[in-house]
């Protein structure tokens, strides 16, 4: 399609190599899961695309553009720089690729900290942004990968205690967002198997 073509090129010439290669396959690893549970492999692939738009810009920069546009930062999100890109892609997302559609404006929105009772795209992003084939491989990668594409709630409540116990072990800032998404999807995946 000639819109992704245009956004491919675009985020080419924004992104370092390294992130737009992971781009790329958040992208396709998104469109995947998507056939998989049955929601638009376009929207997905859009989602996936685009969810990154924002990460090379540079962190002062972001608080600029943060604060003139009021999006609004947690605690966590002042303290780690990393996690301002979500929100701020967001906003670029919208404003510079004219997305209209707010589910894949939130699915971007919340692909670093997650939320409560996420829909079916904006978990596949985050998901997808964890398990695509260039990451870091982690101890336990396979089989992360292999429930992505079975189960949809575990897999996130095994992504976020994973995430925890890694931002717990270096010392690093929490966002309650994240504490919250990992409680939810605990609490919701044990009523389910009672």
């Amino acid at each position: 399609m000639k819109q992704f073509e245009e956004i491919e090129h675009n985020l080419k010439s924004k992104l370092k190599e390294s992130r737009y290669t992971h781009t790329m396959g958040v992208a396709y690893t998104a469109a995947a899961m998507a056939m998989k549970y049955g929601i638009s492999v376009e929207r997905a692939y859009l989602t996936g695309l685009l969810h990154d738009c924002a990460k090379n810009i540079p962190e002062e920069e972001m608080f600029m553009l943060c604060q003139q546009h009021k999006i609004s930062l947690s605690e966590a999100e002042q303290q780690n720089p990393q996690l301002i890109h979500a929100k701020l892609g967001a906003w670029i997302a919208k404003e510079e690729y004219r997305i209209e559609d707010e589910e894949i404006l939130n699915a971007i929105r919340l692909h670093t900290t997650g939320a409560p009772n996420m829909t079916v795209l904006e978990q596949i992003i985050y998901i997808a942004d964890y398990i695509e084939p260039n990451r870091k491989p982690l101890p336990h990668m396979d089989k992360i990968r292999q429930l992505a594409f079975t189960d949809l709630n575990q897999t996130m409540e095994v992504i976020t205690t994973d995430i925890l116990k890694y931002l717990e072990s270096i010392g690093s800032p929490i966002d309650s967002m994240t504490m919250q998404t990992n409680q939810y999807y605990i609490q919701y995946n044990r009523e389910k198997r009672n």
